[in-house]
């Protein structure tokens, strides 16, 4: 019996690759970079913010330096424009209110910044009684590394055995494995199944109703 569901955000529980997409674009045009369409961007999402960057940039202008002016432009466009085009995806707010209702405990694991992390979550579910809603830290490692999920796990004590991850990606299903919990792959996301099945998902679901089935 699951007692505690911890969920990615990007790609998982909401769909916000195209406000990613767009704040990358406005860093790129503000340094003189080319744009990619919105698609690209699936495959440079979740790894964190700094990676996105790295992944949108030109080969050879992938410096420290660069990185870190697209940073600046990237925080000064996204932070304006979190919920532009963003959606919960269809189920999950229902999905939501079910585990609330059987006493499940719900968290949120991104490698997206903290702050914004925090600010999605409130914007789109708001009456959700999350334990634990945790980005990306300074000093903190980014999912695969398992260290977010010790960390909720250290807020809300639960046993490993009882504890399922959701996410949309292999970067997931790695950092499920290597905090030794259940991991199940979502193929709504920006991924798909494809991906989930060579990373060994030891769950896929296309429906967030599926999810209540391996509680």
């Amino acid at each position: 019996m699951k007692s505690l569901v911890i969920f990615d955000l990007d790609g998982t529980l909401v769909n916000t690759i195209e406000d990613l997409a767009n704040a990358t674009d406005h860093a790129l045009t503000e340094l003189g970079f080319p744009t990619h369409a919105v698609p690209s961007y699936r495959n440079m999402v979740g790894n964190g913010v700094t990676k996105l960057l790295e992944r949108a940039l030109p080969e050879e202008a992938r410096s420290t330096r660069m990185i870190e002016a697209m940073r600046t432009h990237f925080r000064e466009y996204y932070d304006n424009h979190l919920y532009d085009l963003s959606t919960p995806y269809t189920g999950i707010p229902e999905l939501l209110r079910e585990l609330t209702d059987r006493g499940i405990a719900c968290a949120v694991a991104s490698n997206k910044y903290q702050s914004a992390v925090e600010r999605i979550i409130a914007h789109f579910f708001p009456t959700t009684p999350w334990v634990a809603v945790f980005g990306h830290n300074e000093g903190v490692p980014v999912k695969p590394d398992p260290s977010i999920v010790f960390e909720i796990l250290a807020k809300h004590p639960t046993p490993k055995a009882d504890v399922l991850y959701v996410g949309d990606s292999n970067v997931d299903i790695e950092t499920a494995r290597r905090a030794c919990v259940d991991g199940c792959g979502v193929t709504w996301g920006f991924r798909g199944r494809q991906e989930l099945v060579a990373a060994c998902a030891p769950h896929i679901v296309s429906s967030p109703d599926d999810i209540l089935s391996l509680l």
